[in-house]
């Protein structure tokens, strides 16, 4: 949402209230009912999988995000605390988890990583220079520890945030 981002040259005193609020009821509120829906039927079922999607945001500052950057902050938090309660009430057959997409280009963030000419920002290029597998992601990407978070496979996997994200998050820049 563009009015909740700080503009190279403004200030974060400048975003609007409203655009904050709805930053963050999109990424957390948004996470937070599904997850009442369909996670009261895993509870009574005594099974289940719910991933979350949280980012780099949450783990690392990134400058201009600061809603989005909170709100999937709290879904870190939220995935980890909600492993512990619906394990601890519903037992081990209910997990939940998180994937931490890192930098992948779509329709909301193609202006702040790619110029109309298909060159890379400044941004862009400062990611893809912290980035050590030297590219954006790819949805596909996503898929491998998706599935394998949701199979049988991680049956004792509860309350991770798993980076998917070319190395940036364990990039010092050193």
């Amino acid at each position: 949402m563009p009015s909740a981002t700080v503009p190279p040259n403004g200030s974060f005193f400048n975003v609007p209230e409203a655009a904050l609020n709805d930053v963050l009821a999109l990424n957390l509120t948004g996470t937070l009912l599904p997850i009442q829906v369909f996670g009261a039927t895993m509870a009574d079922r005594r099974v289940g999988c719910i991933v979350n999607i949280s980012s780099m945001a949450a783990q690392r500052a990134l400058t201009r995000v600061v809603a989005y950057g909170a709100a999937k902050a709290a879904i870190d938090n939220v995935t980890r605390w909600l492993a512990v309660e619906l394990a601890q009430k519903y037992g081990e057959g209910l997990r939940v988890n998180a994937i931490a997409p890192g930098f992948f280009i779509g329709e909301q963030n193609r202006g702040l990583l790619v110029n109309p000419d298909g060159s890379l920002t400044v941004r862009g290029q400062t990611i893809l220079d912290h980035t050590p597998a030297g590219r954006f992601g790819e949805p596909a990407d996503l898929i491998g520890a998706l599935l394998w978070l949701c199979s049988p496979a991680a049956r004792f996997v509860t309350g991770t945030v798993i980076p998917i994200d070319g190395g940036f998050s364990a990039f010092s820049g050193v």
